[in-house]
Parts: structure tokens; sequence; C-alpha cells
């Protein structure tokens, strides 16, 4: 199957101040976090991307236009709703701090798998939909480009973290143990056994090792060679 590389956008002024934006319009990427997107360009640069996803937030579509900026090709860029934020309900565009003080934070924080946000989604239904989104992409990738297709999906931190969880095999439960930061990457390879996390989170270095194909579909007893990394580190 197709690698999937997932970045967060880059910092918003909502991010900066501490907001939970959720869906609200009008929510931009401030200095920092337009500076964190052409970092994340760059480091695609090297790959010849198959296609390019986005939440239809703005947020995102900055970071995924400054994704294709950096791309000699054209791929393909589509925005899909299955990968937009959570539905935060009357959560949306209040302050973290304020938050924290409702009963609801805690069951955030320790049963994810339980919360309903007032007037919004629960996180099991945002989990449930995200990843159907990316899985069906990556089947489409993988059927029009071959299984070493590489792709890219620009989502939102709750969503990144609960795709990781469904790709680690991990119960919603335990997503709050993932850290995603903005304009980060992390990638998987999914395959007909089992989803291969290869990387969470990542922030700097250069991607064009996700070039080489991985041998087989099976995990290597013992951990394997690994990748041969970026030509000027063979240099």
């Amino acid at each position: 199957m197709a690698t999937v590389i997932l970045v967060r956008h880059g910092r918003t002024t909502a991010n900066a101040s501490g907001i939970l934006a959720g869906r609200a319009a009008g929510v931009a990427l401030d200095q920092t976090g337009k500076d964190q997107s052409v970092r994340v360009g760059e480091r695609l640069a090297q790959l010849p991307l198959a296609g390019v996803v986005s939440s239809p937030l703005e947020r995102c579509r900055q970071t995924a236009a400054a994704i294709l900026d950096h791309q000699a090709g054209s791929p393909a860029e589509q925005v899909d709703e299955g990968i937009t934020e959570c539905d935060y309900g009357d959560w949306q565009g209040r302050a973290l701090g304020d938050l924290a003080k409702e009963d609801l934070w805690s069951v955030v924080q320790t049963q994810p798998s339980a919360a309903v946000f007032p007037g919004g989604e629960s996180l099991a239904t945002m989990q449930a939909r995200a990843v159907a989104a990316i899985r069906r992409y990556d089947a489409e990738f993988t059927a029009e480009h071959g299984p070493h297709a590489v792709w890219v999906a620009v989502s939102h931190g709750d969503i990144i973290k609960s795709i990781l969880a469904d790709a680690l095999g991990m119960h919603l439960d335990l997503f709050q143990r993932i850290n995603v930061n903005p304009a980060s990457a992390s990638v998987v390879r999914y395959s007909p056994g089992r989803p291969d996390v290869v990387a969470v989170n990542t922030d700097s270095g250069d991607l064009s090792w996700l070039k080489s194909k991985p041998s087989t579909d099976d995990a290597p007893v013992g951990g394997g060679a690994g990748p041969e990394g970026p030509a000027s580190a063979r240099s």
C-alpha cells in the first residue's frame, strides 16, 4: 500500500493565545505557523507526492499550499471533510484555561472514548470518520499510483493523534499519550497485514528516504537495517 505523511497545520493565532479554535472561520496561521509550513514543505520537496489531501479549514489549506509550492510536479490537491477538525460544539472558541475547569475535561484526558462535546461530536465519532477517510484515500492512491506512492494528509492535532492511535493498535483512551506538534510530520504505511508506523511527530530532517521501497510487508525480526537515508548522509 501507499505511504501517508500526516502533517498537522502550522501554528495559528488561536494556538498562540490558548483558544480552542475548532471549526471557526478565519483562524489563520501566524508568522511562526507560516514559517513552520515553509519548513515542512522544504522537508517534503525531495519526495514526488502522488497527492495532497487537506482539511477544508483555512490553516490546513495554507499549510497544504506551502507543501505544494515546493513540489516540482503537480500532485493532485483535494479537500475532504473527513479529516476536518473535531466538532467541539459549545467548547469552540473558548479559552483552554477555562475549559480545564469543566467536568468533561478530565473525561477527555483519561477516557476520551466516552467524551462527547456538548453540541458537537464525540471523539470516537471523530476517530471513526478520520480513519475511514485516510484508509480510503490510501487505497485510492495505491490503486492509481502503485504501492510505493507517497501522499500527504494535512489535518489537525486530535485528528492525527486518533489516526496514529488506530495505526498503533491503541485504544482511543490512550491517544493522549501521543504528541503531534504544529507542522509536524508523522508517517504510516498501510499493508494488507497491518499498518506500519514509520515516524511520529517529527519536525526536522530530510524525508527523501521515504522514496526507498520496503522489501516486504513483514516486520523484520530484530529490527532490520532500516532505510539507507538521504543521499547527503551517505556522501
